[in-house]
């Protein structure tokens, strides 16, 4: 299993949304590396869902439902889409000031690759997400 990090303005798609819908098409990713890392999913993995912008936290643990697939939303280019379905929400968001001020998340992809909107984490930046958001899967 592998972990990545997808990012959504609240204002657009936040967590709760998915979590009312259940299931949501992953769509509209214009970056060829962010393409690449939703190519690289498999059903199954788990996301941590940020919300950019606005909140500026990691607030929930999503999952890939369905591998990638062409972008129904693409009009050219080679672009991807997958599906992705909420597991549940953090039981305390992790801000982005957290995350900078913990040592052991130094190196994690979204302050490395702070512009990307989906980013690959480690096990183990993913499970002390996990911590600090106070929820246990």
């Amino acid at each position: 299993m592998q972990h990545y990090l997808v990012k959504s303005e609240p204002t657009k798609y936040a967590f709760s949304d998915l979590t009312r819908d259940r299931k949501t098409c992953w769509d509209g990713v214009r970056n060829f590396e962010a393409r690449n890392n939703l190519r690289a999913m498999k059903e199954g993995d788990l996301l941590l869902f940020y919300h950019s912008n606005e909140d500026k936290a990691v607030v929930g643990v999503a999952k890939v439902v369905r591998a990638a697939y062409p972008d129904p939303s693409a009009t050219d280019g080679d672009w991807s889409a997958v599906d992705v379905a909420p597991v549940a929400a953090l039981g305390q968001p992790v801000t982005l000031a957290q995350i900078k001020a913990d040592e052991a998340l130094a190196d994690i992809a979204l302050l490395k690759r702070s512009r990307l909107s989906v980013v690959p984490v480690s096990k183990a930046h993913f499970a002390r997400i996990l911590k600090l958001g106070k929820t246990r899967l």
